[in-house]
């Protein structure tokens, strides 16, 4: 697939933007879509005419977290925590609408949204410790800052599936939904009400409930990564 075709962008009328995640077959991350996908929401964060963004995916399965086996001079790494942090640290309401598979790393689209919407055929599973890998202090500060210390154990600790039922009882998916077009019908309603609300009181609230998360995060990371500006977009 042609790197213009891996996120697309749909228009539903007053400021509401769904943007699909488009990198066939189950997007998998790899440093150039995510760094596409960075660039989109840092786009989409500085246009004022966008007052809601909805997360999508066409396939099977939501995400797919990191290939299986990296080409030699591929380093997604790189771009994880940039890309998970423009998502988190976004002024816009972002809600996710999940189905089939969210795997690895792949959980951050869900994890750093503000709502997310799940069909009731998905499941949820962070799987680093079953393949050897770790996460980023950026990467594990979002999930601290939006998981339970009981989920964080079953999902970061022991690779656990979780589907959508025990997703929501963990309270990191809001709404159930019993069919693809009622999925992507909730979705949109939520996004919709969140777009009505006063843009600054949202940001201003936001940036708060984040900030401490956000500070941590800069207080760890290498200097090269540039947190001031995506900090400084939310506080906007």
């Amino acid at each position: 697939m042609e790197r213009d075709e891996w996120l697309n962008r749909r228009l539903h009328g007053d400021g509401v933007v769904e943007l699909q995640l488009g990198h066939a077959p189950d997007n998998r991350l790899t440093a150039e879509f995510l760094h596409d996908f960075e660039q989109e929401i840092i786009q989409m964060s500085e246009d004022d005419s966008i007052r809601g963004i909805l997360l999508t995916s066409p396939f099977r399965d939501f995400c797919a977290g990191l290939p299986t086996e990296l080409e030699e001079d591929a380093d997604p790494y790189a771009q994880l925590d940039a890309a998970f942090l423009a998502l988190y640290t976004c002024p816009k309401p972002v809600v996710c609408a999940t189905l089939g598979l969210c795997s690895g790393l792949g959980m951050f689209f869900v994890l750093a949204s503000d709502i997310r919407v799940a069909h009731a055929r998905a499941g949820f599973e962070m799987v680093n410790i079953q393949s050897g890998q770790g996460y980023s202090d950026a990467l594990m500060e979002i999930a601290k800052a939006t998981l339970d210390s009981n989920t964080q154990r079953r999902l970061m600790l022991t690779g656990q599936r979780l589907g959508p039922i025990a997703a929501r009882n963990a309270q990191f998916i809001e709404i159930i939904a019993d069919d693809l077009e009622d999925l992507h019908g909730y979705a949109l309603k939520e996004v919709r009400k969140l777009a009505t609300l006063a843009p600054e009181v949202y940001t201003g609230i936001k940036h708060a409930l984040r900030r401490d998360t956000i500070a941590r995060i800069e207080a760890r990371l290498d200097a090269g990564l540039t947190l001031h500006r995506d900090q400084s977009r939310l506080a906007s």
